[in-house]
């Protein structure tokens, strides 16, 4: 009888409660050679377990509300099939909601090139904690806690630490893997491997600070205190001044700038010709490759 009620009591205390992610998946193909109906019917088995790992793992300890899951995108592009073995490109996008309105800001918006990963029939998609089973579960967690984190700095300075810590994990147990997008060492510097270590690298702080004030600060009064709002994303940009100096280029400071550019488009488009160009200006100095773009603020 007492665990009878136990279970109710759990029941009821848990009622309302969800996982953290809201994920939308969808797969594109780019094959050279017509796509077979037997493959075809693989993409959706695919489409189905990566959404079901993504939706249904409880990836924290925290309580979320079905309303207040973390709404986020995955597009697969594959273009090679090789007897269940699949290479492409993964789109990987998340937003939060702004305060006192229906407006959804961009929080990640990355194409992650170095998509591998092989998937027979009916196979069931598992993420174990603390270890490397294959490469298309731990890609998929890496990308779970890093969205989380992000979501989780931009309402609280550093909340989301633990969270990149798991994803560094996930990067850690992936060393053995053959697969791309997990070293160090590889060509370039936009993988994985380096989205997870410059979040967690003491120069990066202000990029951290900088998602904690442009979203809570900035976006989250623009409806009462839409000066003041202004001015705290200003300040908030201003801080990557630092980082983009030592390390130019950087994938997580371009990668910012590049989710937020339509946004300030919108929201400088009736401000003063003086406001535009502050603005303006620190973005060219985030973002010097991309200064033409930044420029379309001014118009």
């Amino acid at each position: 009888m007492n665990k009878i009620l136990t279970l109710v009591f759990l029941a009821l205390l848990t009622k309302g409660y969800s996982q953290e992610l809201n994920c939308q998946v969808s797969i594109v193909t780019n094959v050279k050679t017509e796509v077979t109906s037997a493959e075809k019917e693989l993409f959706d088995q695919i489409k189905q377990v990566v959404t079901d790992l993504m939706n249904n793992t409880k990836w924290t300890d925290e309580k979320f509300k079905v309303e207040e899951r973390i709404n986020c995108q995955m597009q697969l592009q594959i273009n090679t099939i090789n007897n269940g073995n699949f290479t492409g490109s993964i789109q990987v996008q998340s937003s939060r909601p702004v305060y006192n309105g229906s407006y959804n800001t961009t929080l990640f918006n990355f194409q992650d090139d170095n998509l591998e990963f092989s998937y027979t029939r009916n196979s069931v998609l598992l993420y174990a904690e603390n270890q490397y089973r294959d490469n298309l579960s731990s890609l998929l967690a890496f990308y779970a806690y890093y969205i989380i984190a992000l979501d989780f700095d931009s309402f609280s300075l550093q909340g989301g630490t633990k969270y990149f810590q798991e994803a560094q994990q996930i990067v850690t147990n992936a060393q053995t893997s053959t697969s791309k997008g997990w070293k160090s060492n590889e060509t370039g510097k936009k993988n994985r491997y380096w989205l997870v270590e410059n979040a967690l690298q003491q120069l990066f702080e202000p990029l951290r600070e900088c998602y904690y004030e442009y979203h809570r600060l900035g976006m989250d009064h623009l409806y009462d205190k839409p000066d003041d709002a202004k001015k705290a994303i200003y300040t908030a940009l201003e801080k990557l001044s630092k980082i983009a100096a030592a390390r130019p280029n950087s994938i997580n400071i371009i990668n910012f700038a590049y989710c937020k550019l339509n946004e300030l488009k919108n929201l400088y488009s009736l401000s003063k010709p003086e406001e535009k160009t502050q603005i303006v200006t620190v973005l060219k100095k985030i973002d010097p490759a991309n200064s033409t773009k930044y420029e379309e603020i001014l118009n």
